[in-house]
């Protein structure tokens, strides 16, 4: 099994995005990033840590490549804002992704210079791409959360679309009955 740990946002949004694809065995929200051993939602959340919200995922490359999480990652949220995905807004919902090995680091860039390369949005692509720091799972009333509250206001108009891309991009890659 190998990681890949990404941030996009919400990481509501994030973990719902990739939990239900063929291949990925976990998927944690938490923080990375920062400053601050141990950080909480609440200091997260002041923007003053300097941690991003992110999830780490668990994923048999055999089944699903990393390259495949990171077409997945860049078509599901706006990498052009900086600090920004819709009305989040903050460092702690910044565009990043934390490699754990130089192929993961090749790749991802690779991934940013082809897509500014081709103008596949608007405006340039401003993920941030570093290696991956210490983890801190998130507490555990985050984890899971838009399957436990996807009915709330939050996850309908946020999440929901997001898990709707997916089906609609990537339902091959999805596992049965989702």
């Amino acid at each position: 099994m190998d990681k890949a740990t990404f941030g996009a946002g919400c990481f509501w949004c994030v973990e719902a995005v990739f939990q239900n694809l063929k291949g990925v065995g976990e998927v944690v929200s938490g923080y990375a990033g920062g400053r601050n051993k141990n950080p909480t939602y609440k200091e997260v959340c002041s923007g003053m840590t300097g941690h991003a919200e992110v999830i780490e995922i668990t994923f048999d490359p055999a089944v699903i490549s990393f390259e495949e999480l990171l077409e997945i990652f860049w078509k599901t949220h706006d990498p052009t804002t900086l600090n920004r995905q819709g009305a989040d807004a903050g460092t702690q919902y910044r565009s990043v992704v934390f490699y754990h090995s130089d192929e993961q680091k090749r790749l991802a860039e690779q991934w940013k210079q082809k897509l500014n390369a081709e103008h596949a949005f608007p405006n340039p692509v401003v993920t941030e791409i570093s290696p991956a720091p210490e983890f801190y799972a998130a507490e555990n009333y985050h984890q899971n959360y838009y399957n436990q509250h996807g009915h709330e206001p939050y996850c309908q108009f946020v999440a929901r679309p997001k898990v709707e891309k997916v089906k609609a991009l990537f339902g091959e890659k999805l596992r049965a009955g989702v």
